[in-house]
């Protein structure tokens, strides 16, 4: 078996592979850990290659033994962005587009890892705690895998990101108040219910495994190498997190010649995370979330001080846009490369753009930036800063002068 059980990241103190997350000694967050000898002797490129062209050519790197819950998520588009990298100076930007999932964002990739181990475990329903993207994945996959499926989520979530939810047939019960708190409802029917598979909760470490996907795939596709940059938008910290060990993975195996890749964050203004690098302080919550990005205003982030860390050790940033950044950023993307990505594909932008102007990126650095959703759920924000329609009436002589 290529799990070996589950290890506190903090303390080191080691568990069964059981649908636990966190420790009995320090309160710490559990990791996955893994048999790498077994990984070793059944992974190679030429089977990756040869694998479906979804998140589950990396099986053997990821924690799961049964047929996966696959709705074809991952390995999606990587392009080599030339006409936004012309604007921002840069020679070598490349963009993860996970905006063309199966439900549009990258929790798919993390999703189908946490229902497939639901399957594993033998659970009878499967929940979470959502602002938006993961309510999406979670009820069609729990469709495809014919389990409910309860999602919670914060009072006044935008009607597109639940709309998915409601039409899988998953229960959603909006909670008055802000993430957390729909959280730590989440958490408390978890508890519970000990034979529910709550994603983000109990499934935790086995999830967040998922999104190691996303530094597989950067690798593969830059020709088996690793990036000199990355750029990442931040939530709880999490999916930088997993990027981080995804490359540290490749490196254990052999795939990859070990390199220092340079970690930069990104996160709405005023939130834990950046807050915390770009001023020398801890990671502390906040209350008060004043941001139109709701799919990245958590405030008190599960991951923070380990994301903090990476970027730190790494010699990287992490930059706070605002709004108004952020929604110029999506519309630059959009001008430049045909890729309409949701606002927190906009933090991720901005946040870029602010560390070529500042010089912590070089021009001919290889730069991976990571997009996580996709515009259209997110598109009434964006509405009152575009352009409204031209407006004529029926004749070539009106569309003359428009055009004059």
């Amino acid at each position: 078996m290529k799990v070996v059980g589950l290890k506190c990241r903090i303390c080191g103190k080691e568990f069964p592979a059981e649908a636990i997350y966190t420790c009995d000694n320090c309160f710490g967050p559990l990791e996955v850990v893994y048999d790498w000898e077994w990984i070793k002797e059944h992974a190679t490129k030429e089977k990756i290659e040869r694998g479906p062209k979804s998140l589950w050519r990396y099986k053997d790197f990821l924690p799961v033994d049964v047929e996966p819950v696959d709705l074809g998520a991952g390995y999606t588009k990587f392009v080599k962005a030339e006409n936004l990298g012309k604007v921002l100076g840069l020679k070598n930007l490349f963009l993860i587009d996970d905006s063309v999932n199966p439900t549009y964002s990258f929790k798919d990739r993390v999703v189908s890892v946490a229902v497939t181990k639901a399957k594993e475990f033998g659970m009878k329903a499967v929940g979470c705690a959502s602002t938006g993207n993961l309510a999406g994945s979670l009820s069609a996959h729990a469709a495809k895998a014919n389990i409910p499926a309860y999602i919670f989520v914060p009072k006044g979530i935008e009607k597109n990101k639940i709309i998915q939810a409601l039409v899988h047939g998953a229960t959603v019960v909006e909670v008055d108040g802000t993430y957390d708190d729909a959280n730590r409802v989440a958490t408390e029917v978890a508890e519970e219910h000990p034979d529910w598979g709550f994603v983000n909760i109990n499934l935790r470490p086995y999830y967040a495994d998922g999104s190691k996907t996303l530094a597989y795939e950067a690798a593969e596709r830059l020709g088996w190498t690793l990036p000199d940059q990355v750029v990442v938008p931040m939530a709880s910290g999490a999916l930088l997190n997993a990027i981080f060990r995804g490359f540290r993975d490749l490196e254990r195996v052999g795939f990859v010649d070990e390199k220092d890749v340079i970690f930069n964050g990104s996160q709405p203004y005023g939130l834990p995370i950046s807050r915390a690098v770009k001023y020398g302080k801890s990671v502390e919550p906040v209350k008060k979330m004043d941001t139109i990005v709701h799919s990245l205003a958590i405030g008190n982030p599960a991951d923070g001080i380990f994301a903090k860390e990476i970027i730190e050790k790494t010699g990287g940033f992490a930059e706070d846009p605002k709004d108004e950044e952020t929604i110029e950023a999506v519309k630059l993307l959009a001008k430049t490369e045909g890729i309409f990505t949701e606002l927190a594909g906009g933090v991720t932008i901005a946040g870029l753009k602010r560390l070529v102007e500042d010089g912590r990126i070089d021009s001919s650095d290889v730069v991976v930036a990571y997009l996580t959703g996709n515009g259209l759920k997110t598109a009434d924000p964006i509405l009152e800063y575009l352009n409204d329609t031209v407006k004529i009436k029926p004749r070539l002589e009106e569309f003359e002068e428009v055009i004059a």
